[in-house]
Order: C-alpha cells, then structure tokens, then sequence
C-alpha cells in the first residue's frame, strides 16, 4: 500500500532525465546480452509482419461476390479459397503479438530490477535494451495504424467464421479448420474488435507484469515509463542532441516511442498520464508534437485523444484537454 500511495501522489517534473539515450546505435554489453537476443529474434520478425500487414489486401471482392450469389458454389469456393490463406496470416499476426508480449516482459524485468538505483540508470547504462524497448513500442504503433486504416481484415475474419460455422451446420469438410480452431479463432476474433490491438497487447502485458511481480515496486515500471517519455521529450527539443540523430527517421520513431510509453504509463499508473501527479510532462509532450510540421503527426495526437485511458477523467487539467482538442 505504500508503494502505490507512493505512486498516486510523487511528481517530481523538476528534475527531468537529461542524457542522449542512442537510439540509432545502441549495442548491449555483457550483461543486456542474454535478454537483448531472445528479443532480437522478436525484433528481426517484426519488419515482416509490418511488411505484411501494409500489403494486406483483403478478399472483399470474392466476399461480396459470394454473398451476392449464395447458389453459385463455384463463387463460394472461390471466396472461401481467397479468405482461407489470408486469415492464416491474420493468426500469424496475433501470435506475434503473444511473442511481442513475452519480450516486452523480459525486457520489463530487466529495466526495472535492483541492478540500478533508478529508472534514469537502467536507461542510462542498458541502453540497447532500451532501444529494444522502443523499438517495440514503434512497432506497435505503426502497426495498430495499419491495422485501424484496413477494415478487411476484420471482414476477411467475419466471414471465415460465419463460413466455417455453415459448413460445420451441414457436415461439409472444410480444409481451413485446421488453420484456426474455434477456441483460436475467439481469441484472434476478440484481438482484432480492438482499435488498437497490438497497443492493448502491450497495455495487458505491463499491467499482468505488475501484478505478477510483487516483489517489483509498482513504481519502477511507471518511472521507467515515465522517464523514456521524458528521454524522447528532452532529446526532441534539444538542439545538441537533436543534431546527433544520424537517420532523418529518428525524429519520427523517437515521437512515436514518446506516445507509446505516455499511453502505457495511462493503463498502467492508478491514476494515469493527465493527473496532476503524473511524472509525465504532458503539456511538454504535446508541446513537442505540435512543433512538427503540419499533418505529420495527426495519427500520433489521435492516439492521445482516442486511445488513452484517463484524458477525460474531471481530475485532467483543462489546458492538457484543450491542447489535444
């Protein structure tokens, strides 16, 4: 109970975290290595899934074929074969996301161990793991803003699903089946009505490493959140360290880390990114969004506004909710 009391009511904004966290070069010493590789092997998946799920095309046409002509079995044979090989790499999406969360646990336990003091140096002295940490934050942004941009993929599901039940109906083989069995095809079905899928992955996965992990103050976890927040703010509006960044890219990828980390912090903080408590500078976080250039931010300022927890609680100060309207 001390410890969450702890929580609810420290704020120490003065004092922000003040260090290049290198994101673009960041190699793991000897004692990141062992958790760095397993979640290299994660990682190195993670392009492809991307790669994939950005030339996801969908089976509409076959569907709305299918549906328009229900006594042509030579249509719903195509339709069926259209869907079946694309609802195979929706189940490979959701078991990455049960990989990802898996590695953003390993990498959790180490960020947030008694090796250091503080959150500032596990960040500060195990750097490649905090690169991994963002960048799995990257992924999952990028990928729910897929996602959220493709309904096929929640139709292409649909109609598998009220297919299969048919066929099942009429004692019809069905090859699909064996690629996704009923209580597989809940799960996958309950991970794509999410918004955000990946993001509530991660949101689940933190919030089970804390209850799972007693002996881990709470709030090593919401100050390692809350200071990757504040590394991506201050190195953002820095000009020393902003013109360090080598790749045009970093900028991007170290803004959308920033609102991944603020999101998480939100489910997994009692009371959240926007209270008053909060060791998240929230005015300076969306301060540094709006001085991008115009448009390129939009999908980043939407996942504050419609994808966080607590910013229309009463208790979120009022300039924070008018900044973000």
């Amino acid at each position: 109970m001390g410890n969450l009391l702890k929580v609810l009511t420290c704020t120490d904004l003065e004092q922000e975290p003040n260090f290049f966290l290198d994101f673009e070069n960041a190699m793991p010493t000897e004692a990141e290595r062992e958790v760095w590789l397993q979640v290299d092997v994660v990682l190195k998946d993670a392009r492809g899934i991307l790669d994939e799920l950005q030339a996801y095309k969908g089976a509409g046409k076959e569907i709305r074929e299918a549906i328009q002509n229900p006594n042509d079995d030579v249509l719903q044979d195509q339709a069926w074969a259209a869907v079946v090989p694309l609802v195979g790499k929706l189940k490979k999406f959701y078991q990455f996301s049960q990989r990802l969360e898996a590695s953003l646990s390993s990498l959790l336990g180490a960020l947030t161990s008694e090796t250091y003091e503080d959150p500032t140096q596990h960040l500060e002295r195990e750097q490649a793991l905090a690169k991994q940490f963002a960048e799995i934050l990257h992924f999952t942004l990028r990928f729910d803003e897929l996602k959220m941009t493709n309904p096929a993929i929640q139709n292409d599901f649909s109609y598998y699903r009220r297919t299969l039940s048919r066929m099942r109906i009429n004692n019809l083989p069905a090859e699909g089946e064996n690629e996704v069995n009923n209580e597989l095809a809940n799960r996958i079905s309950l991970f794509y009505a999410d918004a955000t899928p990946m993001l509530k992955t991660l949101s689940d996965g933190t919030t089970k490493f804390v209850s799972e992990n007693k002996n881990v103050p709470i709030e090593n976890t919401t100050d390692c959140l809350s200071t990757m927040a504040s590394v991506c703010k201050v190195m953002l509006e820095t000009p020393e360290y902003r013109s360090r960044f080598t790749n045009e890219d970093t900028v991007s990828f170290c803004l959308r880390v920033m609102v991944g980390v603020i999101i998480l912090y939100d489910y997994v903080h009692p009371v959240g990114a926007f209270a008053k408590s909060s060791k998240i500078d929230m005015k300076g976080c969306i301060k540094v969004l709006k001085d991008q250039p115009p448009g390129s931010v939009d999908g980043l300022l939407n996942a504050l506004r419609y994808t966080t927890k607590h910013l229309n609680d009463e208790s979120t100060n009022k300039t924070i909710k008018i900044m973000l309207q």
